[in-house]
């Protein structure tokens, strides 16, 4: 699926859409949409609309429905705005069905304005889950997954091919219920779809609960990894292994001591950053950021072949491995770095494009050694004792700048080549690969992340929120708060793990 380079310019407050809505304010930048709080003060209409029976004749004045005697409250909306006009229609198809279904927001107006596709949905303060970081509870993540299962599952028997959902889809209310959310459609069909079809929403689901789940939940890992590749023909099999998974508990009960959450920011139309983690065995976790690059959507599939291939590779490796050494653990790390590198670069070569990513990455051994590798500018970082230090060195032009003596670390942050890189994952066969080691203490934190954040804010303002906030997710959040705050030029993503 193809996303319109050319997000429309933001509806301001104030603006008046359709004939009921006046817009509040931006809520978020979703990848191809534009999410706005509205409501229905709109004085310069006549009448007013009931939404409890839709009759759109009262007159402004009136306090009580005249058609069905309810009141007439002030409401508040949800309006998504996308702007890919190949989509327009499939999307208005859907709502020509008027389906309903208890995991689905209905959307109560839809109409085009000065080339957007506008959907309305009533609002109360739910949560939208990108605001979330990662792993929620476990009860919480297996309900999750069900709710997404049962409405795959609609979706097929209805004829309706949706896109892969993304974590802007999920929203939860205020009493603790999931529900998804402006739901993009590929196509709609008569009659149910077949099960081929149904694998982009399946595959899309997975990678999206993926990443919610702890990286100590290996069963229910295990699962999301085969709805990512094919494992389960339609959403019915899908749903009997989450419920299976279910009834085996993790192993662990120190899923908190990790969190990681990635952000568009406020100016990107696509997020190119991606992350993820994966447990090796009891003693060794591997932990993975990357910011991809290299055009249009190009960036988002090298990020993404670079976490999923190191996380693979590495597993295969440590499979294979005999005695655990830092030397042998350095060699895996090695390897896998260079799998995903030589890998995007034959991949890149096949398409005819340049697309490379920036990636980090981090194997903790028996929470005593930390292995810290990256190339490019993406960061990782070690608090101990209240105080932030930089582990790893950014492979870039402004870096070298400042390691020269010629420009201070100050003029590299607003440098005008701040953004020329001298290494990168894909962009060339057998890339030079930075290894640090680390010997860790207790109550160590381990910080990686994209520009996006250390872009933003500075190191002192990093160091102030991890001393401030000692729950991993809400420091995830917090810490990309903070990039809003500093402008939002990037994606912005983080990961940390804690040495309990």
């Amino acid at each position: 699926m193809a996303l319109s380079k050319n997000r429309p310019t933001p509806f301001q407050p104030t603006t008046r859409l359709g004939a009921h809505y006046a817009i509040e304010g931006l809520v978020r930048l979703g990848q191809g949409r534009m999410f706005y709080l509205a409501n229905d003060n709109r004085p310069d209409q006549p009448h007013r609309r009931c939404i409890a029976c839709g009759a759109e004749d009262n007159p402004r004045a009136e306090e009580h429905c005249v058609r069905c005697g309810e009141a007439l409250k002030p409401q508040r909306f949800m309006v998504a705005a996308r702007w890919d006009t190949e989509l327009f229609e499939p999307y208005e198809a859907l709502q020509g069905l008027k389906l309903s279904h208890p995991g689905m927001v209905p959307v109560i107006d839809t109409f085009r304005m000065d080339g957007v596709l506008c959907s309305v949905s009533l609002w109360d303060n739910e949560t939208l889950m990108v605001d979330e970081g990662a792993p929620i509870a476990r009860d919480l993540m297996i309900k999750l997954a069900l709710r997404g299962v049962g409405l795959l599952a609609f979706m097929q028997t209805n004829g309706v091919e949706i896109a892969p959902l993304t974590l802007a889809n999920f929203i939860q209310d205020k009493s603790g219920e999931y529900k998804f959310f402006d739901i993009e459609v590929l196509q709609v069909q008569d009659g149910p779809l077949a099960a081929p079809q149904c694998q982009t929403g399946i595959e899309g689901l997975a990678r999206a609960l993926t990443r919610f789940a702890s990286i100590h939940d290996l069963e229910l890992k295990n699962v999301l990894d085969g709805a990512i590749n094919g494992r389960y023909p339609t959403p019915l099999t899908f749903g009997r292994a989450l419920v299976e998974a279910s009834k085996t508990p993790p192993k662990t009960n120190t899923a908190h001591i990790a969190a990681a959450m990635t952000d568009v920011g406020l100016q990107r139309v696509l997020n190119e950053d991606n992350w993820g983690w994966i447990q090796l065995s009891e003693d060794v976790l591997l932990y993975v950021a990357a910011d991809g690059m290299g055009g249009h959507e190009a960036g988002e599939v090298a990020s993404r072949m670079a976490v999923d291939t190191i996380c693979r590779v590495a597993t295969e490796r440590f499979e294979q491995l005999g005695n655990i050494t830092a030397e042998t653990l350095e060699n895996i790390l090695d390897e896998a770095f260079q799998a995903a590198n030589n890998g995007i670069k034959s991949h890149s070569e096949n398409l005819g494009n340049d697309m490379g990513t920036t990636m980090v990455a981090s194997l903790i051994y028996k929470n005593s050694l930390a292995l810290v590798a990256n190339v490019g500018d993406s960061r990782g970082y070690l608090m101990r004792d209240a105080v932030l230090h930089q582990i790893t060195r950014d492979h870039s032009l402004v870096s070298r700048m400042v390691e020269q003596g010629r420009i201070s670390a100050q003029e590299a942050r607003n440098h005008p080549h701040s953004n020329i890189l001298l290494r990168t994952v894909g962009t060339e066969r057998d890339v030079e690969i930075d290894i640090f080691t680390v010997e860790l203490e207790k109550g160590d934190r381990l910080l990686l992340c994209s520009d996006g954040l250390w872009g933003e804010i500075e190191d002192e303002d990093i160091e102030a929120i991890l001393n401030h906030y000692q729950d991993p997710r809400v420091v995830c959040r917090e810490m990309i708060r903070a990039a809003h705050h500093g402008g939002g030029r990037d994606n912005i993503t983080v990961v940390m793990a804690e040495i309990p």
